[in-house]
C-alpha cells in the first residue's frame, strides 16, 4: 500500500473529509489530494502534521495492522540489555567519549581502523566505508606526530 492511499484510508476510517484535514492540520486541501493520490511525498513535519489530524501515532502512516510492529532485536549476543547501556559497559563507553572528544579529528578514522582490525582478528565481518569522511591526512596522523615529532 502506497503512502497516499493509507493516508485517504485512515482519513476515511475517521469520517473526516480533506477539508477537515486541512482545518486540522494546516495544509491545502489540494496538497493533501496530491499525497492522496501519489503525485507527491510529503516531508517528515507533514507527515507529523498528517498524523497529528488524523489523530494516529506516526508509525501508523506505514504500517496498517492493529498492534504496533514489534521492532527488530539488535542485539547479537542475546543479552536483554544493548552493550553500553548499564554497568561496566555503561563506564567504559563513557571514557570512550571522552577520549574521543580530545583526539583529533584525524585519528577518529585512524582509531576506527584499528578496532576493525581487531574485530576481525576476533572473527567479526564489519565493514568501514573505504572512503571515510575523516581523511587522514597525506604526512600522517596527530597521534604519529605526537610519538614521532620528526614526521
Amino acid at each position: 500500500m502506497f503512502l497516499g492511499e493509507r493516508v485517504r484510508e485512515l482519513r476515511r476510517q475517521k469520517n473526516l473529509s480533506q477539508g477537515d484535514i486541512e482545518e486540522r492540520s494546516g495544509l491545502l486541501r489540494c496538497y493533501l489530494s496530491r499525497v492522496e493520490n501519489g503525485h507527491t511525498v510529503p516531508g517528515v513535519e507533514t507527515l507529523e502534521k498528517l498524523a497529528v489530524a488524523l489523530e494516529v501515532p506516526l508509525y501508523q502512516l506505514f504500517y496498517d495492522g492493529e498492534e504496533p510492529p514489534v521492532p527488530p532485536s539488535l542485539q547479537r549476543n542475546g543479552s536483554a540489555t544493548p552493550w553500553g547501556n548499564s554497568g561496566e559497559d555503561a563506564r567504559l563507553l563513557t571514557r570512550l567519549r571522552t577520549f574521543l572528544g580530545r583526539m583529533e579529528p584525524q585519528d577518529h578514522w585512524l582509531l576506527l581502523l584499528m578496532a576493525q582490525k581487531m574485530a576481525r582478528a576476533n572473527g567479526s565481518k564489519s565493514n568501514l566505508d573505504p572512503n571515510p569522511a575523516i581523511a587522514l591526512p597525506k604526512n600522517g596522523s596527530a597521534l604519529a606526530k605526537q610519538k614521532n615529532p620528526s614526521m
